[in-house]
């Protein structure tokens, strides 16, 4: 009787096999949690005090400048009022940054995130879109390029966003 190895697959040499292990963690996620509102302690008061606005911001960029910040905060703000469930329009951005990105629907799927922690979740794709090398404080177009063109950024966002702004110049 022979004895056989079965201590897996058998490479031959010179021929590269991939190993079995886990995949990166890292390569697709999410760059902070959902509940790290305070990494950006500036935005998460913003996000409290006027979702809107924040929701504008992300809007904007995750539509490639389609719709401005403007349109967006507003009809986001109209939706709170008339039917106070925001989270209807918001988890669809969700998922068009996540596809955008190739991120993972955690923690949960997009409209549980969005209706059980609204704030929290705007908050998380804002700091996506920076980490992203985004500024979604001053939206799609970059502020340079608006000053050759001679638009003004939403200017709520840049008093709240960008005090250095105003001594910039």
């Amino acid at each position: 009787m022979q004895y056989q190895n079965n201590n897996g697959p058998q490479a031959q040499y010179g021929i590269p096999v991939p190993s079995p292990g886990p995949k990166s963690i890292q390569e697709n996620a999410w760059s902070s949690g959902l509940f790290d509102c305070m990494n950006d302690p500036m935005n998460a008061l913003v996000t409290a005090c006027f979702p809107c606005l924040t929701f504008g911001q992300l809007a904007e960029i995750v539509d490639d400048g389609h719709t401005t910040c403007g349109t967006s905060g507003l009809l986001y703000a109209g939706i709170a009022f008339c039917i106070a469930i925001p989270c209807i329009m918001s988890c669809t951005y969700r998922t068009k940054l996540r596809s955008k990105f190739n991120l993972p629907e955690a923690p949960a799927p997009d409209w549980i995130t969005h209706c059980l922690c609204e704030w929290c979740a705007l908050c998380q794709e804002y700091r996506e879109l920076q980490s992203r090398g985004w500024d979604p404080s001053i939206g799609k177009i970059p502020l340079r390029e608006r000053r050759k063109k001679n638009l003004k950024p939403f200017s709520f966002a840049i008093i709240l966003y960008m005090p250095s702004f105003f001594y910039d110049r």
